[in-house]
């Protein structure tokens, strides 16, 4: 049995990796240092024979005993509420975080996927976004944190590979949504959705005109499991094409899910994209990739989680910053 050691196993994205990687066959290891994630995502797998979790922040040193055949670096604040109010931490796991992560994929000769992200194409002056535009990034600006984290850490992940033969993988990761996502982190569904519950207006920021492009998280799986399994090198998009704006978003959500909230605007915040749109031309080259669920059924199925939840778990804020 093959093993994988997933980063951020405890959040949105890590935890549904786990579940695929479980299902293809693999022993995972789950690591998180839980400042975001919640053990609640991966509490059905710890009955597992199949199945390990580390407690550990990999900003420190990283030890892992034993054979590793795979690394899936997904341990980082992704949303702006996180890294906004945890900046360090936003750098140092994509800086000290990913170095650390390389040389234990050098050491164990493992193959190693980072997730990056399309914010580093920032507040794009191309669109759609292709893998060989080069971003817009203001790199002292709020965002900065962020951005600049995600744009090191593929810098050292090809200079890794280039300089030491490293296998690896990169992926940039466009809007996603699904179940386990947190209703309060910030981002635009899970706060639309999380509003519409409770009864709230629908906060949009800006004039809405601005675009978004929204993957279903299955979909997104399916690409980066492609990937890791090609032979390709390079950054790849994964992400849905059918782009919306924010307000035409609000109104589907308000249809979606019955409710008569009024759309309230807000101040856009600074260097916030206007465009966000990938270009899968690689992805669909490369590795033969592209979304099937629509975005009906994809926030059907969101939607129908989120309904699920207790009231406690729609009122509180999942945030947990040491």
């Amino acid at each position: 049995m093959k093993r994988v050691l997933i980063t951020g196993a405890a959040g949105f994205l890590g935890s549904h990796l786990c579940d695929r990687f479980i299902k293809e066959g693999y022993y995972v290891i789950g690591m998180d240092n839980l400042i975001t994630g919640d053990l609640k995502n991966i509490g059905h797998l710890f009955k597992l024979k199949e199945f390990e979790f580390y407690h550990h922040d990999v900003s420190k040193f990283v030890f892992v005993p034993g054979e590793l055949h795979y690394i899936l670096h997904f341990a980082s604040p992704a949303s702006p509420i996180d890294y906004l109010k945890i900046p360090i931490q936003t750098l140092k796991v994509s800086s000290l975080g990913t170095h650390n992560l390389l040389g234990l994929a050098k050491a164990k000769g493992a193959r190693i996927l980072v997730a990056s992200t399309s914010e580093v194409y920032g507040d794009p002056l191309v669109h759609p976004q292709r893998e060989d535009y080069w971003g817009n990034v203001n790199p002292i600006g709020p965002r900065g944190v962020y951005d600049e984290a995600k744009r090191f850490q593929e810098a050292i992940t090809m200079a890794y590979h280039t300089y030491h033969q490293l296998e690896t993988r990169i992926v940039r990761i466009f809007n996603t949504y699904g179940p386990r996502m947190r209703l309060n982190d910030g981002r635009v569904l899970p706060a639309f959705i999380g509003q519409a519950l409770r009864g709230e207006d629908l906060t949009m920021f800006g004039d809405g005109s601005q675009t978004r492009s929204f993957c279903y998280v299955d979909d997104l799986v399916e690409g980066i499991y492609r990937l890791m399994m090609s032979d390709y090198q390079y950054p790849v998009n994964i992400g849905n094409p059918d782009e919306i704006t924010i307000r035409e978003f609000a109104e589907e959500i308000i249809k979606l899910t019955g409710t008569q909230q009024k759309i309230v605007s807000k101040p856009l915040p600074q260097d916030d994209p206007k465009q966000r749109q990938p270009d899968i031309t690689v992805a669909r080259r490369e590795l033969k990739w592209e979304p099937t669920v629509n975005r009906a059924e994809g926030l059907r199925r969101t939607y129908d989680y989120f309904k699920g939840l207790s009231k406690e778990e729609l009122y509180n804020s999942a945030h947990r910053f040491s």
